[in-house]
């Protein structure tokens, strides 16, 4: 089966327009399924024609997992448009972030041996420690390229000024960053990331399209969340701010059940019609939260519908940050300069 592509950024690779985001597969949200049910999960995104799959060296053991289905299917890695992370490490108990080139290429020889194959096609640096030059970052990352190792050059969550500087260096080919109704900053001239990326062709990769699930209207409190979710510590999802941004997920689900279709695939719907350079990555353990995410690729909005859904965007008084407080230090971050 095949899905709707767009290339990634200026003349970039045809990638499908919603990707997979594995990590809830392996970490943040709860004890991981055996891997015989993970596998299985592959193996069905993998049919369905979802070949756009994201992990990175810090969701547990996920490089892992997929290099087991990898070396399981060893003719199914071509079709897979496969990215992954590094700049998040755990130094003695602590986690800390370091984008330096040295860890750059320490960082790579891991992921490459968890996955068992020799090339990466899109490696992001997760985080910018702000002490690196993004200049070094990415000159180590470009190094990679040149060796092989790595297709395509991603940064996440790094703010405008760190694009630009970054671009001169080397064509960046996507930025992942948190994009949804209940994360529009982007969007804003504060941050105005969005608009930059467009201006220098890089493609916007959309990290918890669904605000990690609420969009998918499951979820009522915070009672919902089980031992080990990452979401029990982050401030938009603590019992205060639930009840508050319930309100933006009904508006949603009432647009929604409208045009007969599911929250979440009328959210995905959204953000696939801001451009052919957005690609949401929706995350799931379970198959038919798969089916039902890639049926948004199906649905057709009007102008009203997307109006309307963007007037309730824009007028939610979201509550709580999407993270605690030490995490937003590393969003939209920069750098210092060479």
């Amino acid at each position: 089966m095949s899905l709707p592509t767009a290339p990634l950024g200026k003349d970039g690779p045809q990638v499908t327009r919603l990707g997979f985001g594995l990590m809830g597969l392996s970490a943040f949200y709860g004890a991981p399924k055996p891997d015989s049910e993970r596998l299985a999960l592959l193996d069905q995104a993998h049919a369905l024609g979802e070949h756009f799959w994201d992990s990175s060296d810090l969701y547990g053991d996920n490089e892992d997992l997929i290099g087991k289905w990898f070396k399981a299917n060893p003719d199914k890695r071509k079709d897979i448009f496969f990215a992954t992370k590094f700049a998040v490490r755990t130094v003695g108990g602590e986690r800390t972030t370091d984008s330096s080139p040295e860890y750059v290429k320490q960082a790579i020889e891991s992921s490459l041996r968890r996955l068992g194959i020799e090339q990466i096609d899109l490696y992001y640096c997760h985080r910018v420690d702000q002490k690196t030059p993004i200049e070094k970052t990415v000159e180590a990352m470009a190094q990679l390229k040149q060796e092989g190792k790595i297709k395509y050059l991603g940064l996440s969550e790094v703010s405008s000024d760190t694009l630009r500087r970054a671009c001169k260096v080397h064509h960046i080919a996507a930025v992942q960053i948190e994009y949804s109704p209940f994360a529009l900053d982007i969007e804003s001239k504060q941050i105005d990331l969005l608009k930059t990326c467009r201006e220098l062709g890089v493609a916007v990769v959309a990290y918890s399209p669904l605000n990690r699930g609420m969009l998918a209207g499951a979820l009522k409190s915070p009672d919902d969340f089980e031992e080990g979710d990452f979401r029990k510590f982050a401030p938009r999802f603590s019992k205060e701010n639930f009840p508050k941004n319930l309100v933006l997920v009904d508006q949603l689900t009432a647009i929604a059940k409208k045009k007969n279709v599911t929250p979440s695939q009328l959210t995905l719907a959204w953000l696939l019609a801001q451009g052919q350079d957005v690609f949401p990555i929706p995350g799931t353990t379970k198959l038919e939260r798969l089916k039902e995410n890639l049926g948004s690729l199906d649905v057709k909005l009007t102008a009203e519908d997307e109006k309307e859904i963007r007037e309730a965007a824009e007028g939610a008084d979201v509550s709580g940050t999407r993270y605690p407080e030490s995490f937003m230090a590393t969003c939209y971050a920069d750098t210092p300069p060479l």
